[in-house]
């Protein structure tokens, strides 16, 4: 009898043993299926990559339109007719006895829909001293350059980019048009050049000026701000003034005085500047003065 009762016991029991493995079994395919595809998946990714990199690349033929240039010698060829016949004319006499005088090259493209591609480095000549501007209204910016690697030790990379935006950009095209801003750009290079080199461009637009006046302003104004009085008939607090100056004489004198001195040299604007400063200075220091309400005595 005891074995009989052992009997179903076993039997009782191993049908749920049974079903307990068959459920991790099937537990365990699908965890083994579930890593195959990511697996799969990453080894994909890895053999697409491969083949992207590895990959011989289509070859890139550079644009060569020798039919394009013209057939008499000429320092500008303006195919997007964005020069009148004076001024091209003017840059036809101008640019040559420039590079007589100082050896440096400036040459001018214009292109629209059509260019002439590397043909115009063999017909200009162009080297180690050349400049190359190259007009195009299809950008977002009209002015591109090509430059010789004897510009840069004179001509930082930071100046082609702020004489690109300066004169490139679609606000200063449209106030003074596209021949406007190359004959600029022009200028600003034979200026640069005569002097030996400009870490900036020269000449101080009235959009910049005006940011530096503001600096100057907000800087009186941290500087008044901090000198104020800290208790009632106390004096000015200079020494609060002065632990503050790492900040107020940045915006002064580094976005105030700094972009207006390297750019030209006239002498109204830093006066200006400087005025903004001790305005802002006033208005912080008498601001108290002007917002405090009157003593309760005062009122009686």
């Amino acid at each position: 009898m005891p074995r009989l009762e052992l009997m179903k016991i076993r039997f009782k029991t191993a049908p749920r043993q049974m079903t307990q493995s068959i459920g991790q079994s099937l537990s365990f395919a699908k965890l083994v299926s579930k890593l195959s595809r990511q697996w799969t998946a990453t080894l994909s990714a890895i053999s697409l990559i491969l083949i992207l990199v590895l990959a011989p690349a289509a070859p890139v033929h550079a644009v060569y339109n020798p039919e394009l240039l013209p057939d008499e010698p000429t320092v500008v060829i303006d195919l997007a007719r964005i020069l009148n016949d004076a001024q091209e004319e003017y840059l036809n006499t101008k640019l040559p006895e420039f590079e007589a005088e100082t050896g440096w090259k400036l040459r001018i493209l214009t292109q629209f829909d059509q260019t002439p591609g590397r043909a115009v480095k063999e017909f200009w000549g162009l080297n180690d001293k050349s400049i190359m501007m190259v007009a195009d209204p299809r950008g977002g910016n009209l002015l591109n350059f090509s430059v010789g690697d004897q510009l840069y030790p004179l001509l930082p990379r930071t100046f082609w980019i702020e004489l690109q935006t300066r004169f490139g950009n679609q606000f200063y095209v449209r106030d003074n048009g596209e021949d406007g801003a190359v004959l600029g750009a022009i200028n600003a290079l034979e200026t640069c050049l005569e002097r030996g080199g400009c870490a900036v461009v020269p000449g101080l637009p009235r959009e910049q000026w005006i940011l530096t006046l503001v600096t100057s302003i907000l800087g009186g104004v941290i500087c008044g701000f901090a000198a104020q009085p800290r208790r009632e008939g106390g004096g000015i607090a200079w020494q609060w003034a002065l632990l503050f100056s790492p900040l107020w004489g940045i915006l002064f004198i580094a976005f105030g005085l700094g972009p207006v001195v390297t750019r030209t040299p006239e002498q109204l604007p830093d006066v200006r500047n400087v005025a903004g400063l001790v305005i802002g200075v006033d208005v912080a220091l008498l601001k108290p003065v002007f917002g405090n309400p009157p003593p309760a005595d005062a009122k009686d």
